[in-house]
């Protein structure tokens, strides 16, 4: 079958605009570490996803998968030692109080419950998010995201405050804390109170602008003062990718009220968590009836223990700091007209592309790009408010002579693109 028989097919049983990467889909059919395979046999240097945080089909994981769905597999309103074992796992690395956990089977829905315990604990509806964000797409969840603004419009309790931008100074958060304060005002005002902040400490969505710990410092104690939770969307950030710390969070230097967690967790088992102190919990369990019935399914727990196993025992969060940092260190030797800065920290990094002095986004130059990549056998990605920083974010196992290969690669395309 062809690739464009392949495509025909799939919008025939799926139905129209069901993305896929690239203008030439690439048709995988095997993974291991940070590469993978294509259908014609063709290996890729993996460069974008996080979902295989260790490591795409990793044998520990797998073992621990088909080693518990061959015993037993069921949902929590039966006692089941294994999800317990995983939650004190998990919240051991957490602090600020955090200690307890709502197993869920994605990021969208640990996101939809944050939302809600939100509501549980201060009684208020409304809601911040930043104008460039993404945090799922469940009704709720999805007001939060200007990728696709919502039948009817953006409802009276959300408000979208402007997303720190790389190039233009951010101020030490200054201006972000004021933004956040006044819409938290705005809410007040029209009613809707204010009931939290949901943000990813590394604005991955946003483009990773260069932020230095502190500054979410001034923004935090507004929120607080104001009586709102503090909602940290760890599902990029977290489990180490950041190389010094084990969650965002912690490395900006914020004490979130909830934190959620989603792709990373199981290794592209489908798992996530919403993980907040007992009296958020307690508030949320006295206003909503929640039950998932494949959340915390013991398969789910077994294969999300053995990614943190792994994390610990082969010294991945030390991996992400040192390839990142070699990383960093090749893409700042980079030299090319339109490229404006280089960033990023662990084995999540990039580079911003623009067109003038006035920093018009080369968005078309970076789609180019990552179409080049993809042909020497790189896929990664892009990101920004314009699509114009290419976005590299690998399996946390990628090692340094991969990221050689995936660095040559980079300054061989950027010699043969076109300049627009």
């Amino acid at each position: 079958m062809t690739t464009e028989t392949r495509v025909a097919r799939r919008a025939r049983l799926m139905g129209p605009n069901v993305p896929t990467f690239y203008a030439e889909p690439v048709h995988l059919v095997r993974g291991l570490g940070a590469e993978v395979w294509d259908a014609g046999g063709r290996g890729y240097i993996d460069c974008y996803n996080n979902v295989p945080h260790v490591g795409h089909c990793h044998p520990r994981v797998v073992d621990a998968m088909a080693r518990q769905s061959a015993l037993l597999n069921t949902h929590t309103r039966y006692l089941h030692d294994g999800v317990l074992e995983y939650i004190e796992a998990l919240t051991a690395r957490l602090g600020h109080g955090i200690s307890q956990a709502i197993m869920v089977c994605t990021g969208s829905e640990a996101n939809d419950i944050a939302l809600r315990m939100a509501q549980a604990v201060t009684g208020k509806t409304g809601i911040i998010a930043t104008d460039n964000t993404y945090h799922g797409n469940t009704s709720a969840v999805s007001v939060l995201s200007t990728r696709r603004p919502p039948i009817g419009g953006y409802p009276a309790h959300v408000r979208l405050v402007p997303a720190p931008e790389a190039l233009h100074v951010p101020d030490g958060g200054v201006r972000f804390a004021a933004d956040v304060a006044r819409a938290i005002a705005e809410l007040k005002a029209a009613g809707h109170g204010f009931s939290g902040l949901m943000l990813c400490p590394y604005f991955a969505n946003e483009g990773f602008p260069v932020m230095a710990p502190g500054f979410l410092g001034e923004t935090a104690l507004v929120v607080k003062a104001a009586g709102g939770l503090l909602i940290a969307d760890e599902v990029q950030p977290g489990f180490g990718r950041l190389g010094s710390h084990f969650w965002g969070h912690d490395w900006i230097g914020i004490a979130p009220d909830v934190v959620t967690v989603g792709k990373p967790m199981a290794n592209g088992y489908p798992v996530g968590a919403v993980l907040a102190r007992p009296d958020v919990m307690a508030a949320f369990r006295a206003a909503f009836g929640y039950f998932n019935t494949f959340g915390g399914n013991p398969v789910a727990a077994a294969a999300a223990l053995a990614v943190l196993q792994v994390i610990d025992d082969e010294g991945l969060v030390e991996n992400a700091a040192l390839v990142g940092a070699h990383c960093l260190e090749r893409m700042a030797a980079l030299r090319h007209p339109l490229l404006a800065d280089v960033r990023g920290k662990g084995l999540f990094f990039g580079a911003e592309f623009v067109l003038d002095a006035e920093m018009t986004p080369a968005s078309a130059f970076v789609t180019e790009l990552v179409e080049r990549m993809k042909g020497k056998g790189i896929l990664m990605g892009k990101i920004g408010r314009h699509g114009n920083i290419l976005k590299m974010r690998p399996p946390m196992v990628m090692s340094v002579a991969q990221a050689d290969r995936v660095m040559d690669a980079l300054e061989a395309v950027l010699a043969e693109t076109p300049m627009p």
